[in-house]
């Protein structure tokens, strides 16, 4: 399987390729006064206001240094509801693509964040799979994806 690597803190994760719609150098993002934790900013992408999340923030660290290999994923994130949303997530020494076997990965047995999957030892070490789906708490999702209506 091909996967993103990058770095939340000091450790390797991997995002599915799949689910990746393009890697974006770090940009200026808009503020949003008395957004939740973990949001870092809006960004305009061709005209489409993209929110960004740091995924640092949402690990309980300190927010993603800004470094010349910080960047912006932009995936494409399925709600529960089935809707997909572009979603950017800001990523700190992202690597670029490497394959991480399938056979490979196995069970962390530790309950950790709902959002930390599978694991796979390398010669670099252990990478853990971020599971977009599980990603989002319900009510950061319910924050960034407002229906036009106004509901959740």
């Amino acid at each position: 399987m091909k996967a993103l690597i990058f770095h939340i803190g000091p450790d390797r994760y991997a995002l599915r390729l799949g689910a990746v719609l393009r890697v974006l150098p770090l940009l200026e993002l808009k503020q949003l006064p008395l957004a939740p934790a973990g949001v870092a900013g809006l960004l305009d992408l061709h005209g489409v206001p993209v929110p960004v999340v740091d995924l640092c923030q949402l690990a309980g660290l300190a927010p993603a240094p800004e470094h010349y290999d910080t960047r912006i994923v932009i995936v494409d994130y399925h709600a529960p509801d089935g809707a997909a949303h572009p979603l950017g997530l800001l990523a700190q020494r992202v690597r670029g693509v490497a394959e991480v076997a399938a056979q490979a990965l196995r069970d962390s047995g530790v309950a950790a964040a709902p959002f930390l999957g599978q694991v796979a030892s390398d010669a670099d070490g252990i990478v853990q799979l971020v599971e977009l789906a599980q990603l989002l708490p319900a009510a950061l999702r319910a924050a960034l994806f407002q229906r036009r209506d106004g509901q959740p």
